[in-house]
């Protein structure tokens, strides 16, 4: 699944039932593929929802010279936990 957009160095990404430790190690996977930065964004819900997850999402950074095979790498990682724990959405990057 083609979640990268080839046009943006920096891709924001949400799933809503993705736990807060799996966030951490979806975001340790991601930062060992060179040429990649991911950090963890906050929750920005008002509403409290047990099932939801703590964490808003993770944002990715990818270097503009970053070869296929990372980006191919980097969608593995990404259709893992998507096979797991659900969908990735898109969120807004600033």
């Amino acid at each position: 699944m083609a979640l990268l957009n080839s046009d943006s160095m920096r891709q924001a990404l949400t799933c809503d039932r993705l736990p807060l430790a799996v966030y951490r190690e979806l975001a340790a996977h991601l930062n060992l593929v060179a040429g990649v930065q991911a950090v963890l964004l906050p929750q920005t819900s008002q509403e409290f929802d047990y099932l939801q997850s703590q964490v808003g999402g993770v944002a990715i950074e990818l270097d503009p010279v970053l070869g296929d095979r990372a980006r191919q790498q980097v969608e593995a990682i990404l259709d893992h936990y998507a096979d797991r724990f659900g969908p990735w959405r898109s969120l807004p990057t600033t």
